[in-house]
């Protein structure tokens, strides 16, 4: 931008320039001033500190066939094979969620999938589909790409298959995944130790890779030739659905004309067939890569919002696995020590209450939910005997409780006892481990010329920090109380824990953690 070598004057010469000035038009210093004060205010824009992360979304802007010669192995290294990504989003109950629907949607469409880390907690925001206000396919996988660097680099990257145990869907041939970390550092030629392995001292080259890899990934440039397909549509525009209606009708779900002229929205929202579109014979069939951005959905106004792949009529192998990702169970160390907390630690029937009050909806509507609490203590009360045992998971800190119907609780010490669980407690910390050292993400069966980069992520991408596992403990035992389960209102975390009460996970036998 700014000639930094440029030959600066003679001071020899100063006072010659001195003796001219007064020969100057009168319009020479305003001249000046306006000048300086255009080159001020482009040097601070210029100057502005840039946020770390568009250090790795920087678009190269590159044409289709540069890329294309820059990465001509992403269409030969996995010998035919090809991928589905897609973007999670929000918290972990709705990257779970989408998990799921990744699952499908690869399944479907004969895809391996490559699977992501659990992104922290709203880190990623997909924004409202029913206000059609959302981030774009492309800017959403933009803002995943940037952050899972970031987890990379600092060390606290964890596999969303090393929380969520898919050995079954593996073993039945119903799915194939690759862990993302493996995926990237073959597809893009990425030395992947070296990402996790540098701290704050990213050589150039390193930076420079990280940009052209996540702008190919991202799909900025576009769709690149038998490499990447980028899919640009989303909920504003498109419901996904597999065997089910006429391909392009309309959905029932539509932006009002209220919405339309406030927003100045055009979009029409049609249903379209996910293996009609995307699969055999279509443009995004040849590609190595299919690329999705979010794949969240959920009921609204008759319709979904985005998915809406209930069942597969013509097609009993999707069927059965629509049956199978309903419920996908934590890992075996999660599973064991909720069920090995509620034998042995309360030890005997219990109330579980998932009162969450900071987060959110949930902090405006306290009194709701404790008063679903207190109705259900007051029939237990009348009905059995003192104390009633309680496990409470709560956003609340112990702290906090006094004043509370649960400070309340915790003083009745006759009539109730509680239980609960905090992140630094000595059985979250062991489990903690356990899952560190399991790694059960790199399990997967690798493709030809994988093992040399599983051998290199296990040596170098080791966590630092280790993962915060007290979510998945809360919801298992809240799965094994006999005595029933209070719910706050509107949680996705409560929803997740009824499916476990659904599909009788405490009842089940304790397993042991799986390999392949």
């Amino acid at each position: 931008m700014f000639n930094l070598n440029r030959t600066i004057a003679n001071p020899k010469l100063w006072n010659k320039r001195n003796s001219q000035q007064s020969r100057r038009s009168p319009l020479f210093f305003p001249s000046i001033f306006l000048i300086s004060l255009c080159f001020f205010f482009f040097f601070f824009l210029t100057y502005t500190p840039i946020p770390n992360y568009m250090i790795f979304s920087t678009s190269l802007k590159t044409v289709n066939v540069a890329l294309t010669h820059q990465y001509p192995h992403c269409e030969t290294r996995f010998h035919g094979e090809k991928f589905l990504w897609y973007a999670p989003h929000s918290g972990f109950s709705n990257q779970l969620s989408e998990f799921k629907n990744a699952i499908l949607m690869a399944s479907i469409l004969n895809r391996t999938l490559i699977v992501s880390p659990i992104l922290d907690h709203h880190a990623v925001a997909l924004g409202s589909c029913p206000k059609f206000r959302v981030q774009s396919p492309k800017e959403i996988r933009i803002s995943v790409w940037d952050h899972i660097i970031e987890l990379l680099r600092s060390r606290r990257y964890v596999s969303m298959a090393d929380i969520i145990d898919i050995s079954s869907l593996l073993s039945s041939s119903l799915v194939r995944a690759i862990d993302f970390r493996v995926f990237v550092s073959l597809w893009c030629d990425l030395n992947v130790d070296l990402v996790c392995s540098n701290g704050l001292n990213v050589p150039p080259s390193l930076v420079e890779s990280l940009k052209q890899c996540g702008s190919l990934l991202s799909g900025i440039d576009g769709n690149i030739n038998q490499c990447l397909y980028a899919v640009d549509e989303d909920c504003r525009t498109t419901v996904w659905t597999y065997q089910n209606g006429v391909d392009g009708m309309l959905d029932s779900f539509q932006p009002d004309e209220q919405l339309k002229k406030r927003k100045k929205i055009s979009y029409v929202r049609r249903r379209r067939d996910v293996y009609k579109t995307l699969g055999p014979g279509s443009k995004a069939e040849s590609a190595t890569v299919l690329a999705f951005g979010s794949l969240f959905t959920a009921p609204y106004k008759g319709s979904e919002l985005y998915i809406d792949i209930q069942n597969a009529p013509a097609d009993p192998r999707i069927n059965a696995l629509i049956n199978k990702i309903e419920f996908l169970p934590f890992v075996p160390e999660i599973v064991n020590l909720g069920k090995q907390y509620a034998s042995q630690t309360i030890k005997a029937p219990f109330l579980c209450a998932q009162l969450r009050l900071l987060d959110g909806q949930f902090k405006n509507h306290w009194k709701a939910t404790f008063l679903g609490l207190r109705q259900k203590l007051d029939s237990l009360r009348q009905a059995g005997s003192q104390p009633i045992h309680i496990f409470v998971m709560t956003d609340l800190p112990q702290g906090n409780w006094t004043g509370s119907y649960l400070g309340d609780l915790a003083m009745d010490s006759a009539n109730f006892k509680l239980y609960f669980l905090g992140e630094n407690d000595l059985l979250v910390m062991n489990t903690a481990k356990k899952l560190a050292l399991a790694r059960h993400g790199l399990r997967f069966k690798s493709f030809p010329g994988s093992m040399d980069a599983v051998a290199k992520v296990e040596k170098h991408c080791s966590l630092d920090i280790l993962p915060d596992v007290l979510l998945y403990i809360e919801e298992t035992i809240c799965s094994c109380a006999s005595l029933g389960f209070v719910r706050t209102t509107g949680s996705t975390i409560a929803q997740s824990i009824e499916v476990m009460r659904k599909f009788g996970l405490c009842s089940s036998p304790i397993r042991t953690a799986f390999a392949l």
